[in-house]
């Protein structure tokens, strides 16, 4: 065989990925702009859901719940964002299966099976952290961002002898914008655990690992709370008590999988009774010094 029917053959099989990853993101696509149309159709419903912990706190206060446009496409730019979020949102198990199609014909029987939960398990992790910044984290940043309002003398008075009112008339798209960095923010940080439970799962990280940065991951997580949420200290430590459970829980399966792994290297013979993946890194190790 010459080295140009060489070159064609190893050429084959590329091609056929590359129309099959172009079939997929078809379909991906496909299913994000039907999700999208959806959701346009319901756009004014759905930003009225998203407007429940703002009004429940202007209600708290005695204000109406009135948001406002402050240019005239103010309007359609909203019903656009909201509907790529709930497009992206009911696309979601769509994609992933999608990818999930494209990748599992390259992988082993065990590693479908080891992948597999992370991929299901990466939604609801994400859904979980939005509905615990939907419904516990949003609330508390608007009431702290509220209570810089002041109120003339007709009103609850804040400024003695002063009929200066400076009260909330919020424009939607900033009210939007604000919710959905806060939604999307929380549902990033609780994929911690999925995310460093694989790379255990992988071999780049361990327990152990782990357990001698904590000084540096608080910190990190300190920082994260300080960028992400608003300057204020209740909401901050939620979030960082939140995020920080997150990694001790992910210190804990990272090691159920390497006790996991031990016990199958120990049937295979490639361990002793006695002996943990850290001496068989340690082995590696010294044979890659020498």
């Amino acid at each position: 065989m010459t080295q140009i029917d060489e070159l064609q053959d190893s050429a084959a099989p590329l091609i056929e990925h590359l129309r099959e990853l172009r079939s997929r993101l078809i379909h991906s696509v496909g299913a994000f702009l039907v999700g999208m149309i959806i959701c346009f159709t319901v756009a004014t419903p759905v930003f009225n859901f998203l407007t429940q912990p703002l009004c429940q706190v202007l209600a708290e206060r005695g204000q109406d719940c009135d948001l406002i446009f402050i240019s005239p496409q103010e309007g359609f730019f909203v019903a656009i964002k909201v509907s790529l979020l709930g497009g992206l949102m009911l696309s979601f198990p769509y994609i992933s299966y999608q990818m999930w199609r494209f990748v599992a014909p390259g992988l082993y029987k065990s590693e479908k099976g080891a992948f597999l939960p992370f991929m299901l398990a990466s939604p609801f992790m994400f859904l979980l952290g939005s509905s615990f910044a939907f419904y516990v984290v949003t609330p508390l940043a608007y009431d702290f961002f509220l209570g810089f309002q002041q109120f003339g003398q007709e009103g609850e008075a804040v400024i003695e002898q002063s009929g200066l009112s400076v009260v909330f008339q919020g424009s939607a798209q900033e009210y939007l914008n604000l919710t959905v960095k806060f939604i999307v923010a929380f549902g990033l940080c609780f994929q911690l655990p999925v995310l460093l439970t694989l790379m255990g799962k992988a071999g780049l990280v361990s327990a152990p690992g782990l357990r001698s940065v904590r000084k540096y991951a608080v910190v990190g997580i300190l920082l994260l709370a300080a960028i992400v949420t608003p300057p204020d200290v209740v909401t901050q430590i939620i979030l960082f008590v939140v995020v920080y459970g997150l990694y001790e829980i992910s210190i804990h399966l990272v090691q159920r999988v390497e006790r996991k792994r031990e016990e199958q290297l120990r049937a295979e013979g490639v361990l002793g009774e006695n002996e943990g993946l850290h001496d068989l890194y340690e082995d590696d190790d010294d044979e890659a010094g020498r």
